[in-house]
């Protein structure tokens, strides 16, 4: 195990609320909620004022509208935030080729493989840099963790949070942990968090101080073992810079559970036409084709059919997904489907179109008319301007860019005002106005290449730094 804290992981501050103030100059400074906005939606992030009023992720949106009903409340920009995202991985890519992403606003980064840091003055400094970086190019605020190791590093970004930096020095990681609670530490949920209560042990040093031979006694081999270490801050997991996609899938839960056999049998072809537009944009295949649904009653049934070989072709993947439709009984109402794509290849066989006519397995089913019907009754498509929602970019032709603060009875809300202007005035318009149209997402920071220039530490005499990393 390393000595130096030159493992850093960074924790982007409410990442999705974040982007969404600094964009609409009068949600700053106010409590902004992002998730889904139906009956059924949960929160994906909360602003840090709107945490005050004990809103936090994965919580029901309709639990969060009663704890906070004063907040905006967002529908998700995922274009905006990848953008965003790929802004802030290239900045870490700077700083080493061992970046190990694990969300579109958190990542692990070994700064002695990019040879930008070797001690404790060195990896601070490349931690104050990096905050400043992103502020610069992106306008949003991070928080940096750097330790001798990723559970170290990790503990350290909570505790920096938000907009802020902790490093935590050599000799102290024991003394650090000891009075936190067993959850802390990796691998502990809840599960494994109420075991361990009631065995007695709630905090870290208790894990210590009971011993290996016990905690492998209470959970087993691997997890015992595994723990023991942590508690005594033992964790020699490497930053790994590539993660291989194991899958591609698409999925989406509806407001009212949808009882019509038809648009069940539409839904999924949509859903299959999604999933291949993610396939083609990461330059993959896949040969297994997988369908979810999760009944009225709750209960998920899952589905799938192995094809010959790797396919990104939509008509293939569609009537897999239609076959694989035949044989789930959908008679008392669906609340949710998904399409996915496993057995990933960056390849595909040109070959495959007629195999999506015939079975390929003892459970495939035969061929069902459900895409000879989509074909003849395509899904009625709406004007775009007629589904509003809130927190979606605008432009209108005479006022400009905006976004729409809510929309309901044949009317629109919008608010005109851009990351660089002061809060804007608010305007009405009929749903139908054809003066107003969906718009592109604005820069956060103007000219972002001329607010940065990377500078990277010297290394002191003697140090060697990782080949082609300079």
């Amino acid at each position: 195990m390393r000595n130096a804290p030159t493992i850093l992981h960074l924790d982007m501050d409410a990442f999705f609320a974040s982007v969404e103030q600094a964009s609409k100059p009068s949600l700053r400074g106010k409590a902004v909620v992002v998730g889904g906005l139906g009956p059924r939606g949960v929160v994906a992030t909360a602003s840090y004022e709107a945490r005050v009023f004990g809103v936090n992720s994965a919580m029901p949106m309709a639990q969060a509208r009663r704890r906070a009903p004063n907040a905006a409340y967002l529908v998700p920009r995922f274009t905006v935030y990848r953008s965003i995202s790929e802004q802030v991985m290239a900045l870490l890519r700077e700083l080493s080729p061992l970046v190990e992403p694990l969300s579109l606003d958190e990542a692990f980064v070994d700064l002695e493989a990019g040879g930008t840091a070797w001690d404790e003055e060195s990896a601070r400094l490349a931690g104050v840099r990096l905050r400043a970086d992103i502020r610069a190019v992106t306008g949003l605020t991070g928080s940096v963790g750097l330790a001798a190791s990723k559970m170290l590093a990790k503990i350290a970004s909570e505790q920096a949070k938000p907009d802020g930096l902790v490093l935590i020095e050599p000799g102290t990681e024991r003394a650090l942990l000891a009075p936190m609670t067993v959850r802390t530490l990796p691998g502990v949920g809840p599960a494994t968090g109420d075991h361990l209560r009631r065995a007695g042990i709630t905090t870290v040093e208790e894990l210590a101080e009971a011993g290996e031979d016990e905690l492998v006694r209470l959970l087993g081999k691997a997890h015992g073992h595994a723990l023991y270490a942590m508690a005594l801050a033992h964790d020699d997991r490497p930053v790994v810079a590539e993660r291989e996609a194991k899958s591609v899938s698409v999925e989406d839960t509806y407001d009212v559970d949808i009882h019509d056999r038809l648009r069940v049998g539409l839904e999924v072809q949509r859903l299959a036409d999604r999933c291949v537009g993610r396939l083609r944009g990461a330059g993959l295949s896949g040969r297994t084709i997988v369908l979810k649904v999760r009944r009225y009653d709750f209960s998920t049934l899952t589905r799938s059919e192995t094809l010959r070989g790797p396919t990104d072709d939509p008509a293939v993947i569609r009537e897999a997904a239609a076959r694989l439709l035949e044989a789930v009984d959908t008679t008392g109402g669906v609340r949710l489907l998904g399409v996915g794509v496993t057995g990933l290849a960056d390849y595909t066989q040109e070959d495959l179109f007629a195999q999506a006519a015939q079975p390929h397995s003892a459970g495939a089913v035969e061929a069902a008319p459900v895409a000879a019907v989509a074909e003849a009754v395509p899904e009625p498509e709406e004007p775009a301007e007629r589904h509003w929602r809130a927190g979606q970019d605008v432009r209108h032709t005479e006022y400009g860019p905006g976004w729409v603060q809510g929309s309901g009875l044949g009317r629109v809300t919008v608010r005109f005002e851009t990351p660089q202007s002061p809060p804007g005035r608010v305007r009405t318009f009929s749903v139908a106005d054809p003066a107003l149209e969906a718009g592109e997402p604005l820069p956060l920071v103007l000219d972002p290449g001329l607010a940065h220039s990377p500078t990277r530490p010297t290394p002191p005499s003697g140090h060697i730094a990782v080949p082609g990393t300079g």
